[in-house]
């Protein structure tokens, strides 16, 4: 007698499986050219990937699933919640960090462990099938399949939305080669008329319904962005040290999203707010100790202390001049000059001779033009 499992006995123990781990939502879809693919040319061409070159020099492993995994046939979609606690109001000298960044692992390493275990029983239930696990690295347009699979529809914010679920939750997939049965792909749109989204963005980063331009978006420039932020943006990141959840707090979606049950993304009390000032007291090996394992490793020291300088300055915290003027002589450059625009910002009359200083020795044009515009800042 065969042991062989049926598509049908395969897919509903990986789904089984699936929130066995504590993933909310699973869904099935036929790994297909996702439609997406074209408007991602149109995306990138209009440059609103800002700094992320890697988007472009993957555009063609995008179009189909196969470039992630040969021979894919199937894929297996999953959303793991990670709403935890309600987001404390910072203080002047404390700056917000995105809720999925609260805890003190990072759920690229929490969602991997539980996919070996949900590879671990496909593999099981059909040996030599090839497969693989991905949290948003891969080249996979994650959000289509995610809809493909029936999990709910892209919102005007461009963030998967589930009726149940809202939108704060990770997306993860599973190729594979097997034959699995497919859910039928998720045809509705509910975000009707509402603009809640589009018209509470600070950095004004929605060209349209639907359409993110990634360089105005406080999460890109306090991420991804490598550089110093444009001075015309840098008031509206307001109080966002890492990240942003201005799109996702205003949708009515989300209003009643579940809490997740996941111990790892449990928030610690110094993210909810987080201290600024004393960021700038971390080396790199200090700062490596605190965050190497948690989603503000990405960012690195330098692009941490670049936005706790911007906080900082749009908070005008006379508090923290003395940790502003460390910052003045850090080794970054990127550093520096933040702490330099902030100086200016803040207008105390005690931060010049510190400006002044930097002046005398800064061989780096951008932070001399960081400090010029300081420094006219405090003469107005």
């Amino acid at each position: 007698m065969s042991l062989e499992l049926s598509p049908a006995q395969v897919t509903e123990l990986i789904k089984e499986e699936a929130g066995r781990l504590g993933f909310a939502l699973v869904g099935v879809c036929r790994a297909v050219e996702p439609t997406g693919a074209t408007r991602l040319g149109e995306w990138l061409a209009r440059g609103y990937a800002g700094e992320m070159s890697y988007l472009a020099e993957r555009e063609q492993a995008y179009s189909h699933p196969r470039h992630v995994l040969e021979g894919t046939r199937s894929i297996v979609m999953l959303g793991l919640p990670y709403r935890t606690a309600a987001a404390r109001e910072p203080e002047k000298g404390q700056g917000r960090i995105s809720r999925y960044a609260w805890g003190d692992g990072d759920y690229h390493d929490v969602i991997h462990a539980k996919l070996k275990q949900l590879l671990a029983v496909l593999r099981g239930a059909v040996p030599g099938t090839r497969a693989r696990g991905v949290v948003d690295s891969a080249p996979l347009l994650e959000r289509e399949f995610a809809q493909l699979a029936g999990l709910g529809w892209i919102g005007k914010h461009t963030l998967l939305i589930n009726k149940p679920a809202g939108s704060y939750f990770f997306l993860a997939a599973l190729l594979t080669d097997a034959e699995l049965v497919y859910d039928e792909s998720f045809g509705a749109e509910h975000c009707g008329t509402c603009r809640a989204c589009l018209d509470a963005c600070p950095t004004q980063a929605f060209v349209q319904p639907y359409v993110l331009d990634a360089s105005r978006c406080i999460s890109y420039l306090t991420i991804e962005h490598r550089s110093p932020i444009p001075r015309e943006l840098r008031s509206g990141i307001g109080e966002w040290l890492f990240g942003c959840d201005v799109c996702q707090d205003v949708c009515p979606w989300n209003q009643k999203a579940p809490e997740s049950e996941e111990p790892a993304l449990a928030p610690l009390a110094e993210s909810n707010p987080i201290e600024l000032a004393a960021l700038f007291e971390l080396d790199d090996e200090a700062f490596r100790q605190r965050f190497r394992n948690t989603p503000l490793w990405r960012t690195k020291r330098r692009g941490i202390l670049r936005n706790a300088a911007i906080v900082l300055g749009n908070q005008r915290a006379v508090g923290a001049v003395a940790a502003l003027v460390r910052g003045l002589a850090d080794e970054e450059a990127l550093v520096r000059g933040a702490c330099a625009w902030a100086l200016g910002e803040i207008g105390e009359k005690l931060t010049r001779g510190a400006l002044e200083e930097r002046m005398a020795t800064e061989t780096d044009a951008t932070v001399i033009a960081e400090v010029e515009f300081a420094m006219k800042a405090l003469r107005k």
